[in-house]
């Protein structure tokens, strides 16, 4: 993917340490990566829940990569029957706490009509609903660097 000259976005596996994401920017360079992001999107905890260290985006920074959160996908219950579960109710105050923290950026799943969607229908936020969650999060992230609390 680094030889592609294009950026390398790679998502931490749910069963990694933070940590151990080096190795994975080491790659990407070593194969001509230039820009490589970095995507928390939460950990597995028992059998069927995700959660987030925010420990772990101060680490990812570490590396001196861009750092994004997965909104959505961290809030994923996998293995719940024929598809994955989730919180959807829990996106919006997770997502604001990555702001917080310092991320780069966010990702979250949108749809229409989340209960029709064709994958993970439980964690996506209604499309209605976009535009007002993307002004909390850009008015958080004004904040968060004009009073310069960023993890450097």
């Amino acid at each position: 993917a680094g030889a592609t000259g294009k950026i390398v976005n790679i998502k931490k596996g749910q069963f990694m340490a933070p940590e151990s994401m080096v190795h994975a920017v080491e790659k990407v360079r070593l194969g001509g990566g230039k820009e490589v992001w970095l995507t928390e999107r939460g950990t597995m905890f028992g059998y069927r829940d995700l959660v987030v260290d925010f420990r772990s985006l101060v680490l990812l920074r570490q590396t001196g990569c861009p750092v994004l959160y997965d909104a959505t996908h961290s809030v994923q219950q996998p293995n719940v029957g024929e598809r994955s579960g989730g919180r959807r109710e829990f996106v919006r105050a997770l997502a604001r706490a990555a702001i917080a923290v310092g991320v780069d950026g966010i990702f979250f799943e949108t749809h229409p009509n989340p209960e029709q969607a064709l994958s993970d229908p439980d964690t996506q936020i209604p499309l209605a609903e976009v535009e007002g969650f993307l002004h909390e999060l850009v008015t958080l992230w004004k904040a968060v660097h004009q009073c310069g609390f960023v993890v450097p």
